[in-house]
């Protein structure tokens, strides 16, 4: 029979039968999709809009961290670029000062003579 070993989540035996290799292997597998997910909800929490197939151009790889868990640190520093581009430049306007209903109102003069 194979040994008996320790998994580090329990202090229960777990059997040696590779079923630990197997999950490493689903887990390396589905850390790159996971990565793909957290940056496409931090973007939008952020509110910042990808543009389609985004996500397909990265190195996701850059994206986990040393136990091959999405890094939010990581995720944070790709898009703080995006973040800083989808800024508005210039402070809104509409309400501020004197224009505080709508454009300001012009008096027309009428060029018919009759109604001078």
């Amino acid at each position: 029979m194979s040994d008996p070993q320790t998994d580090s989540h329990s202090p229960a035996q777990v059997p040696a039968d590779g079923s630990e290799t197997v999950r490493a292997e689903v887990q390396r597998e589905y850390a790159t999709k996971l990565a793909k997910a957290e940056l496409k909800a931090q973007a939008a929490q952020a509110g910042i809009k990808l543009g389609d197939g985004f996500t397909d151009y990265l190195d996701t790889s850059k994206l986990l961290d040393e136990d091959g868990n999405p890094s939010a640190e990581a995720i944070g520093k790709a898009l703080a670029p995006l973040a800083a581009a989808q800024e508005s430049k210039f402070a809104p306007i509409a309400g501020a000062g004197y224009n505080r209903n709508g454009p300001p109102s012009v008096r027309r003069v009428s060029l018919d003579v009759r109604n001078r």
